[in-house]
């Protein structure tokens, strides 16, 4: 006889308060936003249905981390040339004068060809949480080291609340999920992850540069009119634990007012079976015009026609097929 399970989740300092196991799931009719395996356990999935989001802790190693470190910061310093990579500074940085290695760095982008860094996107441990949101078969389609600064008095280090979809011209949307781990300790201090639990059983939202005092780092957009009295939580977490979140979740995070840099690193996945769509008069077209703008610069060349979905194909790489794990964890 199967055990009794409550409904209702209850979270003290993003863990699970203990209770009896259950040794029977109960129908998955009533899951949209994660799918039927061993992985996750009821009141996890369920978790994660309710509120968009789900912690796992300790699920990245010391010694792994310290790897995807390492890494950075020799790419930092130039003595590592990856293709395609993406370099962003801090505003405050870019306006300043010269300041080396990586702490002018604020975040890399797309390191799906540097394969020390894409080495987290194969993670064994990573990737079978990751089929319970996307499915057997999975995409790395953005990945990011975020080297979040010391702001400078400027809050220019905060990130504007927003939702990920708003960057992605693929779907379905349910079928998306971010891994996200703390490489240092992360707290209200250095700016950790905030969210707004539930909203990603809401609609994309539009979304723009905030206006703010000291101006906005590239491709910060943020929700347009965005309701401060929203409830939300902030993910105070230790190296290693990692949080998975849904694309549509409205999240961002805060200043860092710390003198030391916020690091973490961080991968999105979708179904190999997603699909793309056209943006075009939808609330992404801005950012796509962006993007492709961007794209164009880069390539020293305004005239070639280049569609937002083609950017997007670039970024991303295959982890796992139907039956193996690409490239697991070589390191």
């Amino acid at each position: 006889m199967a055990k009794t399970y409550s409904p209702t989740l209850r979270w003290t300092n993003n863990e699970f308060e203990k209770s009896p196991s259950i040794d029977v799931l109960p129908a998955t009719d009533e899951f949209i936003f994660t799918l039927q395996n061993n992985k996750l356990s009821y009141l996890q999935r369920k978790f994660y249905e309710d509120n968009g989001y789900l912690v796992i802790k300790n699920l990245v190693s010391p010694s792994k981390l310290d790897v995807y470190s390492d890494r950075f910061e020799k790419i930092c310093r130039k003595e590592v040339t990856v293709p395609f990579l993406t370099v962003m500074k801090d505003i405050a940085v870019t306006t300043s004068e010269f300041i080396p290695g990586e702490k002018a760095i604020a975040k890399i982008q797309n390191f799906i060809h540097d394969e020390v860094l894409f080495d987290y996107c194969c993670l064994p441990e990573l990737v079978e949480y990751v089929e319970c949101f996307t499915g057997p078969e999975i995409e790395a389609r953005h990945t990011m080291f975020i080297n979040k600064p010391p702001d400078t008095g400027s809050k220019t280090s905060r990130h504007p609340m927003h939702q990920d979809l708003h960057y992605f011209p693929f779907r379905p949307t349910n079928r998306i999920v971010c891994s996200w781990t703390a490489i240092v300790k992360v707290n209200k201090e250095n700016g950790c992850l905030v969210v707004a639990p539930g909203t990603h059983k809401g609609e994309l939202l539009p979304h723009s540069y905030p206006d703010w005092d000291n101006g906005v780092n590239k491709m910060y957009h943020g929700i347009q009119n965005y309701d401060l009295s929203q409830p939300r939580i902030h993910l105070e977490m230790e190296p290693g634990d990692t949080v998975f979140f849904h694309p549509l979740l409205i999240h961002g995070s805060g200043v860092n007012r710390t003198p030391h840099f916020r690091k973490s690193i961080s991968c999105h996945y979708a179904s190999s079976n997603c699909y793309y769509i056209d943006v075009t008069c939808t609330t992404q077209e801005t950012i796509a015009n962006e993007v492709k703008q961007l794209v164009r610069k880069r390539l020293g060349n305004n005239e070639i026609n280049v569609s937002f979905a083609d950017v997007w194909k670039l970024k991303s790489r295959e982890v796992k097929g139907k039956e193996k794990v690409r490239a697991m964890s070589r390191l």
